[in-house]
């Protein structure tokens, strides 16, 4: 007997030849796919959530607010004390962090499948956190800059890699939670920071000569170092590799994907030619431009929201905390989103939706100077947008690439490409246009605009490949190879819209 939540599949099968436990859920017109008889695939896809997902969380956090938490060591007087209040100092340190971490995403993504997600992962962890701790160190604006170079170098695969890792156990309808989630540790750790970053601050010189923004640095590098040598051994590798499956249910987990994505050639080696034939496709193209519009308004967000706080007449402690509930916000909001989207399995309306709720929270900012508790409110609006629509868009995009090789470059291309919008966001709220912001605020609605046009044309390319896959023959005498070389381009394949 089958207990109320689960139901037989006559195309599912155990290996005795009895139906095995396979739950409602996931249930749709696939092939037959054994699945293990001492497990339903409902129990399969919550061991890989909890092996995979918590992990990836965490390195991600801690890699955002090792990025991010110069913004709250900026309110603490690390501008004062560097020097950095003329010719834009304190922005240009801000845009060199983007300049490796935008043009190694892709070598990096490489290096991830060459060295295993488990051991490039955490490399690259313990070097962004010690590069955190020794910008508490810097004497002067040089050492500043320097710092933050090397911290880009060493969170450039972070992002793309867990993305790439992420996409290749799970189907497409059960990704966009579990990305969401994901992405969603940025917003934890902006809940986190502030909240973090005004307990230390309070350390203001307990120790001669170092103020509190210094034991900002100082603690939370000092925390993601400790944190890297323990993910050495649990971050996740990808399927074929990883040793808390047992060698049935990695056979399931290898066949369940390769039906709903094709087969991977996750055994081939990443080339030369296999980069460069990733971007003959004009989608791969539309999908950095999709994410490249969102990065702008996310980016000045984190970047200049305790600056923003601050101008409306807090101090430096009640900045900290004023940040806090958006950020929390904005976590919720994502998970709602989430959670319908793959319910309706659909991604386009529900990234439009959020992009919608950017714009009004842009649109007030910039019409409101006097009324400091709607201003307030329309960083809400602006948190909840930004950073509900880019999982979102980064999840479309990413599960509807097919195979290891086009969906590690295509991964790192987009996030790659798209952080060339960081740079844009750093220029666009300048000390001198503060309180107003006018400039930055116009930017990022024009920003948010070209990224829901982006999302509206990828949209209409899916649709209209899919169209045209559905008219054409079916059988066109490709072999297994073939389809596998393709990809997202094998005939058979489907884009979700």
């Amino acid at each position: 007997m089958f207990s109320p939540n689960e139901k037989q599949d006559p195309e599912i099968q155990n290996e005795a030849g009895a139906p095995a436990h396979y739950d409602a859920d996931y249930q749709d017109d696939r092939p037959a796919v054994v699945c293990p008889a001492h497990t339903t695939e409902r129990r399969l896809v919550y061991k890989i959530d909890v092996h995979v997902i918590p992990y990836l969380c965490i390195m991600y956090l801690l890699a955002f607010l090792d990025r991010v938490n110069i913004a709250n060591a900026n309110v603490f007087g690390m501008s004062e004390e560097l020097h950095l209040l003329q010719n834009n100092r304190y922005n240009t340190a801000l845009v060199i962090f983007f300049v490796p971490y935008i043009l190694f995403e892709i070598p990096s993504n490489v290096l991830l499948k060459k060295f295993k997600p488990r051991v490039w992962l955490s490399i690259c962890m313990f070097g962004f956190g010690l590069v955190t701790m020794i910008q508490g160190f810097v004497k002067n604006y040089a050492g500043l800059l320097a710092t933050r170079f090397f911290l880009g170098v060493f969170e450039t695969g972070m992002f793309p890699g867990a993305f790439y890792l992420i996409g290749m156990w799970y189907r497409r309808h059960e990704a966009q939670r579990r990305y969401t989630f994901f992405f969603s540790s940025t917003t934890l750790a902006g809940a986190f920071g502030g909240l973090l970053a005004s307990a230390i601050g309070k350390m203001d010189k307990i120790v001669p000569g170092y103020r509190g923004w210094r034991w900002i640095f100082i603690l939370e590098g000092l925390l993601t170092v400790l944190v890297s040598f323990f993910f050495f051994f649990l971050l996740p590798n990808f399927p074929e590799e990883v040793k808390w499956l047992q060698e049935d249910e990695r056979e399931f987990v290898k066949a369940r994907l390769q039906l709903d994505q094709g087969r991977s050639a996750a055994e081939r080696d990443i080339t030369t030619r296999d980069v460069f034939r990733v971007f003959k496709d004009p989608k791969v193209i539309i999908g950095g431009l999709m994410y490249f519009g969102l990065i702008v308004p996310a980016y000045g967000y984190a970047y200049f929201s305790p600056s923003i706080l601050q101008s409306y007449g807090y101090s430096p402690i009640q900045t900290q905390l004023h940040s806090v509930p958006p950020w929390a916000a904005a976590f919720g909001f994502a998970m709602v989103i989430a959670y319908l989207s793959d319910r309706f399995q659909h991604r386009f309306l529900f990234a439009i939706f959020p992009i919608l709720v950017c714009i009004s929270g842009f649109a007030i900012l910039i019409s409101v100077h006097n009324n400091r508790e709607v201003q307030y409110a329309a960083l809400f609006l602006v948190a909840m947008g930004a950073y509900t629509a880019m999982p979102v868009i980064v999840c479309w995009f990413n599960m509807n690439l097919g195979g290891h090789h086009r969906r590690a470059v295509g991964s790192a291309w987009q996030v790659g490409f798209g952080n060339i919008g960081g740079i844009i966001a750093v220029f666009s709220f300048l000390k001198p246009d503060a309180p107003r912001y006018t400039k930055g605020y116009s930017i990022c609605i024009a920003f948010v605009i070209f990224s829901a046009l982006s999302c509206l044309s990828y949209f209409i390319m899916c649709k209209w490949a899919n169209r045209s896959r559905d008219k054409s023959v079916r059988d066109v005498g490709l072999t297994e190879y073939e389809k596998m070389e393709l990809g997202d381009l094998n005939p058979d394949y489907r884009y979700l819209l």
